[in-house]
Formats: structure tokens, C-alpha cells, sequence
């Protein structure tokens, strides 16, 4: 086997031209084979293999730096740098990361995770090249969904300044992790169709040239005229006319093409993007199929391509999906947004029974809030679906676009907490932290599925700004039978006994209740507690509770620092109440990839682990 041979970066420098194509399709067959045992991000990396291996030939690593936006689609890059056997514990806890990481290779230029930063940090390098006098090449890769972000225009527009090589790589494969939508989709389709232009253009030159005496000034005037037909025609313009040189489209498949324009770009003495056109999921037919099911998968069957099963229990987006569903009939000014997660978020059933209530702005979160704010403001009632550690991007406009003016806005904060095996960048463990913070902004977290129901209703009546976070996977179905109407800014008793109360913060409830069970086999008493608001603050259940309890223990899946553990414990000490509290949740650091309830023992917040908290703490009490 040619991939055999590929045991460090540069090795791919050694094969013949006669065995690239072999090596790409042992690569394919590689990634199909592992990502069906471990699962992860499939179709975008099938996309990348040429492309990845044209960069490898061109470029010299670590020396050079390729900076990969997003990143999930740098598995190929990981195999050409000598980490092919790492693949057998991809994402899992210990193991390589499903990402770019600096710690794992010198040949990963810089860590990545979410969307539209390759440009800016891309530009950050070249910047420091030039101060710093050293000699390297800097390649951005970025995806055309991430050109939706809002982000990577103030880097071209910063990078249109430049006076040294910096070679953007645009690799287009019509998807982001949704269909893509608005004006630079369409842009690009314009570009795709325009080989037209560049061959006419080129044969235009070569007639004029021949003209005697004045053909090479005809050729030089012209080309410093930029006309109202070049404006219309040439590909690339809008590049073109920030100051960054457009090459391409190229066949993102083809290596030899890839890598002679890669030669052209080096010699461009500013800001260059080279087009690419990739087909997701390529060389596997499911995936080319069905690109957005393997953009991020599960362990599946190579022969079908169908995802071995994890069970029939809903999950709590499938919730939040049937809900939206149902309250786009009751309410007419209900309307949906999602950051190109539509069927990440569950609102695919929505988007397709209420269309004109339904707007999938890109990856573009920062719009997305302010959006939310026109809408709401204007008489709607808008619920913006979103995962948790993407909703940190368009924190200034919560504060600024909703919450000054206390707007009715839903946000619905899927991936809250341990998101588990896409790691630091993909865990939802800030939300209670940020989102408490913001006046006028009330926080929920709902116990099981049917109170998660409950409230989406409550929170699309709620007249300010409001947010429910929840986790990825199944929906705990447990407590059935307590259910009592959500009543604003009140927590919710579950039972009351004396000495140990647990107050347990949405899908930590499951835990609390293997807590408490595990604390009365061991002779205590508890009482346990679903918070349901960590804002407003319930300060009335804290005096409750207080009269017969010593110790107070909180457990949320989410920061320490800022959660709702330190308001009980601030509580507490400004009113002088004879308890002692213990926090459960995340330290101060981030939280690497892995399984969930792994990493819930990994941080000690797995009920084993707070129960010998809890029994030494109430123990030295006495």
C-alpha cells in the first residue's frame, strides 16, 4: 500500500506522480473505514483529500503554515503528518483530537473549532513573519459556508493591505453543515459557470498582442480598466476589488492542477485566494448523497451507510423539534432562526410546514441575535435555535441588540454542558455564566423532556428576553409524575426531608437523583431540588431550605465560576444563614474530548464522586 509509506510530514514528497491518485483513494478508503468505528466528520474530509495533498506537495510543514478554518476537515492533513495510527482513538478521551491542536503537531499551525477564523489568524501570521524576518509561507483554508460569517470579511478587508504573500484557499463545496444560503452562495454559483470568461479573455490578449506596434499598449490599457463588462464578467471581482488576487475556479480533485496553481499563488507578492471546487463526501456514495448526515456522524455501517443505533429515546432537540412544530399552528408570530444548523437544532419540521417563518441566516450568530432583536421588536416572537458554544459569538449583541431594549426573544441553547467527543471547542459549559450575567435576560433549565416542553411554551409567551439550555442526547423521561405549572423565578421541590439539600440544575437532575439515592442507603437525609430558573434567583427556596438543613450542595454541568453553585454560596454568606455549601461543577479550565460519562468522572461530577464529596463534607460538620 502507498499509505504505508506516509510515516511523517514530507513523505508524500517521495511518491511517484503515477501513485498520488492511489494514495487518495487509500486515504478514502481509510477514513471510511475508521470514522465507521469511531465516528466523526466524514463528508467534509472525503472532500479534502486532493486538495490536502496538493497543499502537502507544495508546501514544506512545519515550516510553512496551514491554518485550517473550522478544522474538522483536517484529517487528511493528520494522516500526511505521521498520525495514521492515532485514528483507532479519534475523539476519544486521551486520544487525537477530531481538530486541529498545536499540542498534538508541530505541523497544526494554530487551533481551531468554529467557523470563519483561518483569515484572521492566518493574517496574524503573516504580519508576524514580516516583523519577525523570517521566511514561511502562510495558506488560510476556509469553506464557503464559513464566508457567511461576518468575521471573515473584516479579515479580507484587513488582508487587502498587504504587501507580502498570504494565500487564501477558498475550498467550495456548496455546504456549510446546512445548505448554503444568501448573496456569497449565489456569488459563488455565478463564479462556477465563468471558465467561459477566462478562456475568452486569454484568447482576446494573444490576437491583440499580434497587432504591430501597439498591440502590447492596447493590452497594458486595457488591463487597467476596470469597465462596467469586466465588473460583470471576471471572476472573482469582488476579490479582485478589495486588493486580493483571484486565481481560479480550480478542480479541487485534481492534483496536478492544484498544485501548479499553488506554484502560481507563492509568486503573488500580496493577499492571493485561490478558488477550489470539492464535492463533499466524495468516494463514498452515502455521503456524497447524503453529505449533510455524514457531516458529522456516529459509527455506522460502511455497506449502508446507516448509523448503528444508540437507541429510540427522544432526544431533547427531537423535543424541542416536535414542540416548535405544534406551536407554529397555536402562534402565528412565532418564527424560527438557526445559524446553518437546521437540522442540528430540530427545526427542520418547522422550516418546511411554516417557510416564511423559518430564516437560516448562514454561520453568521452575531446576525443572527441582532436579527432576532429587528424581528422582535417589530411584533413577532422569535426563537433562535443555537448550540451553546456558538452562541458565545453574538454575546455583545444579547447584551447590546436585546437585552438593553428587553426584547422578547427565545434563545434555545442546545449542546449545553459536556458536549463530549468534539472537545474544548464544541462544550457547552459557559452558558449559565454569560447568559446570568446580562440583566433582563431569565435563565431556565428543564429537569426531564416534559418540562423542557413546558418550557418552550412558557418561554415563547415570556414577554423579554429568555433562554432555555439543554443538552445533546436522549431526554431523561424520569419524574413523570411532578410536573407543576412553571411559576416565573421559582424552583420547583421534587421532596423535602432535613441536614443535606441538592439542588440540581436541569439535566443534572438524573444525577442528583442517583445522589440522593445512594446518600439514603448510607443512613442521610435530603432533600432534593429542581432549580428551573438559575435567573432570576430564587433566594425564598434558600431560606426554606434552611431552616433544617446544614448543608446545601449544588450540581450543574456547567463553569463554577459565575454558575449557579457560587449564587447560593454569595447568597448565603451576605445573609448570614448557618449552612455550608458545596459546589459541583467545572473548574476553571477546559474540558477535553471524550465520552460524556467518562468525562463526568474525569472532572468528578458523576454521582459516585459527589457523593464522597458530600458525605466528607456533612461528616466534619458534625
Amino acid at each position: 500500500m502507498v499509505l504505508e509509506r506516509i510515516q511523517k510530514e514530507d513523505d508524500i514528497k517521495k511518491l511517484k506522480e503515477s501513485e498520488l491518485d492511489t494514495l487518495a483513494e487509500e486515504i478514502r478508503q481509510f477514513l471510511v473505514e475508521k470514522i465507521s468505528k469511531t465516528g466523526g466528520h466524514l463528508a467534509s474530509n472525503l472532500g479534502v483529500v486532493e486538495l490536502t495533498m496538493a497543499m502537502h506537495l507544495a508546501f514544506s510543514l512545519p515550516k510553512d503554515k496551514i491554518i485550517w478554518d473550522v478544522g474538522h476537515q483536517a484529517y487528511t492533513h493528520k494522516i500526511l503528518t505521521g498520525r495514521k495510527a492515532g485514528f483507532d482513538d479519534l475523539r476519544k478521551y486521551g486520544g487525537m483530537s477530531g481538530f486541529p491542536k498545536r499540542k498534538e503537531s508541530a505541523c497544526d499551525a494554530f487551533d481551531t473549532g468554529h467557523s470563519s477564523t483561518s483569515i484572521s489568524a492566518g493574517l496574524g501570521y503573516v504580519e508576524a513573519r514580516e516583523i519577525l524576518r523570517e521566511d514561511y509561507q502562510v495558506i488560510s483554508v476556509i469553506g464557503d459556508g464559513s464566508l457567511t460569517g461576518g468575521m471573515a470579511y473584516e479579515a479580507l478587508n484587513n488582508a487587502s493591505h498587504l504587501k507580502s504573500n498570504f494565500i487564501i484557499v477558498l475550498n467550495d463545496n456548496r455546504m456549510s453543515i446546512s445548505e448554503n444560503v444568501g448573496g456569497m452562495s449565489n456569488y459563488l454559483d455565478g463564479i462556477r459557470t465563468a471558465h467561459a470568461y477566462t478562456d475568452l479573455k486569454k484568447n482576446v490578449e494573444k490576437t491583440l498582442q499580434k497587432v504591430p506596434c501597439v498591440g502590447d499598449q492596447i493590452v497594458s490599457h486595457i488591463r487597467k480598466t476596470k469597465n462596467s463588462i469586466k465588473q460583470l464578467l471576471v471572476p472573482g471581482m469582488l476579490f479582485e476589488d478589495m486588493g486580493i488576487t483571484y486565481l481560479g475556479p480550480v478542480d479541487g480533485h485534481d492534483i496536478k492542477k492544484l498544485y501548479k496553481i499553488f506554484q502560481e499563488a507563492k509568486k503573488i507578492d500580496h493577499a492571493v485566494l485561490v478558488h477550489v471546487l470539492t464535492e463533499k463526501g466524495k468516494g463514498y456514495l452515502p455521503a456524497e448523497k447524503m453529505p449533510s448526515k455524514f457531516h458529522g456522524t456516529g459509527p455506522f455501517d460502511i455497506a449502508t451507510g446507516q448509523q448503528k443505533s444508540s437507541g429510540d429515546k427522544d432526544t431533547y432537540t427531537d423535543v424541542f423539534a416536535k414542540v416548535m412544530y405544534r406551536m407554529g399552528k397555536e402562534e402565528p408570530k412565532l418564527v424560527a432562526i438557526t445559524a446553518a444548523m437546521k437540522d442540528g437544532t430540530g427545526l427542520t419540521p418547522f422550516a418546511k410546514k411554516y417557510p416564511d417563518r423559518f430564516f437560516d441566516v448562514g454561520i453568521a450568530e452575531e446576525h443572527a441575535v441582532t436579527f432576532a432583536a429587528g424581528l422582535a421588536a417589530a411584533g413577532l416572537k422569535p426563537v433562535f435555535a443555537v448550540y451553546s458554544s456558538f452562541l458565545q459569538r453574538g454575546y455583545d449583541q444579547m447584551i447590546h441588540d436585546v437585552c438593553l431594549q428587553n426584547l422578547p426573544v427565545v434563545f434555545a441553547v442546545d449542546r449545553a454542558g459536556l458536549v463530549g467527543n468534539d472537545g474544548e471547542t464544541h462544550q457547552g459549559l459557559f452558558d449559565l455564566a454569560y447568559l446570568s450575567g446580562i440583566p433582563n435576560m431569565t435563565v431556565m433549565s428543564p429537569k426531564n423532556k416534559w418540562e423542557f416542553a413546558d418550557m418552550i411554551r412558557f418561554a415563547i409567551e415570556f414577554h423579554g428576553p429568555i433562554a432555555i439550555r439543554y443538552p445533546r442526547g436522549a431526554a431523561y423521561d424520569g419524574l413523570q409524575e411532578f410536573r407543576e405549572p412553571i411559576v416565573y423565578g421559582k424552583s420547583e421541590v421534587i421532596y423535602e426531608e432535613q441536614d443535606i439539600a441538592v439542588f440540581a440544575v436541569g439535566h443534572m437532575m438524573e444525577t442528583a437523583e442517583a445522589v440522593c439515592a445512594q446518600l439514603r442507603e448510607r443512613g442521610y437525609h435530603c432533600s432534593l431540588i429542581n432549580v428551573r430558573f438559575v435567573k432570576p434567583f430564587d433566594q425564598d427556596i434558600l431560606k426554606q431550605m434552611s431552616r433544617a438543613h446544614r448543608l446545601f450542595v449544588s450540581i450543574e454541568e456547567g463553569l463554577l465560576d459565575g454558575g449557579y453553585g457560587e449564587k447560593i454560596a454569595n447568597y448565603a454568606a451576605r445573609e448570614r444563614m448557618d449552612v455550608c455549601v458545596l459546589q459541583n461543577g467545572i473548574q476553571d479550565e477546559y474540558v477535553e474530548h471524550g465520552n460524556v460519562e467518562l468525562l463526568r468522572k474525569e472532572v468528578h461530577l458523576d454521582a459516585d464522586s459527589i457523593v464522597e464529596k458530600i458525605v466528607a463534607t456533612y461528616d466534619a460538620l458534625k
